[in-house]
């Protein structure tokens, strides 16, 4: 991975994770910037499922790659709001 393929990852990221936001029904009690982490994990760790299974070089746009990451931030938002509910009720 280049570092361009690494800035490019960061902002995907961004999107992605507020994608992911957006695909959680209800509302997460959690802060910006931790969605954002998500997103930007989940973007590097769709990525490199895309690759691992041969689908992320295609021509135009990477719609299956973009899909794991999406579902990868989904998750993670999911989780960590569900563990920051949990810190709430238990304190």
């Amino acid at each position: 991975m280049t570092v361009t393929g690494i800035i490019t990852a960061l902002i995907v990221g961004l999107i992605i994770g507020a994608l992911g936001r957006l695909v959680v029904p209800g509302k997460q009690n959690i802060p910006i910037w931790l969605t954002i982490v998500v997103g930007i994990v989940a973007a590097l760790l769709g990525t490199v499922i895309a690759r691992a299974t041969g689908v992320a070089d295609t021509k135009g746009v990477d719609w299956i790659e973009l899909l794991f990451q999406v579902v990868l931030a989904a998750v993670g938002v999911a989780l960590v709001a569900g563990v920051g509910s949990r810190r709430r009720i238990t304190r």
